[in-house]
């Protein structure tokens, strides 16, 4: 998430409210957060955010904060005692998700958020953020880390969510090992509601490959869990970062999930993003994503062939033939997409996934405009 850093008064514990500028509104402001790069203060707000450092008695402000104009209206932040404001929900943004963890059962050799031991209980804060949320908004993302680690508590995260926002089709990213367990998986269906859609990593049609790139003994563990969700009718996704370990098989793959899972979703096939593990583990992982072309090309094919939805993420659009450049989405969240010097007269910038920000210096070679 894009974070601000200021000089935190008044604030104990982590706050979360709505950005807006506007200093008269009629109703509440016990939920607003007002931004300016003024020294003067309105009354009333819960909080305020300023590029200024004002002498001031309101009870919470960060002042001297650079580039407060990257906050939005509307925009929901969490702020930390030090003084760090996290952007958690981008007004402007169709990539927006709850965050439930950081803890993982598997231990992804490309994961670009490695997993952590320990942390701090985020469910009170989920909870408070859910209730700011848009009513009207179209989808929300459920990530971590693990989700279903937070055990019945993931239940409640997706109930607040129906309740708040009732026509929100809600993606859930899960490496799926938890729902092998078929009660957990009823009574995650009897929370979930029909707008749920679990996005659940594949990396192969070989278990040991797929073993070796979660670092855990779960590729049949995970099978199991994505044919518990099919049984109770869970809208399913596989997701397939490509890189070294699995590139040679996408046409076996591709395959292999027709023939097992033809009643899935969707399926994305999608480039690394070279950052935490994936940055540390690159001699093992790293392949010129147009190196291959070949490979992605037959296994989109094979796929699309056979009726199923499949989709490009995280892929630039002069790398892909154009057979298969119409499969390509615009994946890549906002604050972290940007595009290279070589782009800036390509006549398909507009509409094309760009890299991430990570791979400014990572990329591949073949990158030019179209």
């Amino acid at each position: 998430m894009k974070q601000l850093t200021g000089e935190a008064k008044g604030i104990s514990k982590t706050i979360i409210g709505i950005i807006t500028y506007k200093k008269s509104l009629f109703g509440s402001k016990k939920n607003l957060i007002y931004v300016s790069d003024s020294k003067l203060m309105p009354n009333g707000f819960m909080a305020y955010i300023t590029s200024a450092n004002p002498e001031s008695k309101k009870e919470i402000i960060i002042a001297n904060v650079k580039n407060i104009f990257e906050l939005k209206e509307k925009d929901i932040v969490s702020i930390d005692p030090n003084g760090r404001i996290n952007i958690i929900y981008d007004s402007q943004s169709k990539h927006n998700a709850v965050f439930i963890t950081e803890k993982c059962n598997s231990n992804c050799i490309m994961c670009p958020q490695p997993p952590v031991k320990e942390e701090e209980d985020l469910f009170d804060l989920n909870i408070r953020f859910i209730s700011l949320f848009d009513r009207n908004i179209k989808s929300i993302g459920i990530t971590g880390g693990e989700p279903t680690l937070i055990g019945d508590k993931l239940f409640e995260i997706i109930k607040s969510i129906n309740k708040r926002a009732p026509k929100a089709t809600i993606n859930i990213l899960s490496n799926g090992i938890k729902f092998q367990d078929y009660i957990y998986t009823n009574r995650f269906h009897n929370a979930a509601g029909s707008n749920i859609i679990v996005d659940i990593p594949l990396y192969s049609d070989i278990d040991t490959i797929h073993n070796s790139i979660v670092r855990t003994n779960s590729f049949y563990k995970t099978i199991k869990g994505i044919y518990n969700l099919a049984e109770f009718n869970i809208r399913i996704g596989i997701r397939v970062v490509v890189h070294k370990m699995n590139y040679e098989r996408l046409p076996q793959f591709s395959e292999y999930l027709y023939a097992n899972f033809p009643f899935v979703f969707h399926i994305a096939f999608m480039q690394m993003e070279p950052i935490g593990y994936a940055k540390e583990n690159l001699n093992e992982l790293w392949i010129d994503p147009i190196d291959y072309q070949a490979q992605l090309e037959d296994s989109i094919l094979i796929l699309q062939n056979r009726n199923m939805s499949v989709s490009i993420y995280n892929t630039q659009l002069c790398l892909l033939s154009e057979k298969i450049r119409k499969y390509a989405v615009q994946s890549i969240s906002d604050w972290k997409n940007i595009y290279l010097t070589e782009c800036d007269n390509c006549s398909q910038k507009t509409v094309c996934p760009g890299l991430f920000e990570s791979a400014k210096n990572i990329h591949s070679r073949a990158i030019s405009a179209i």
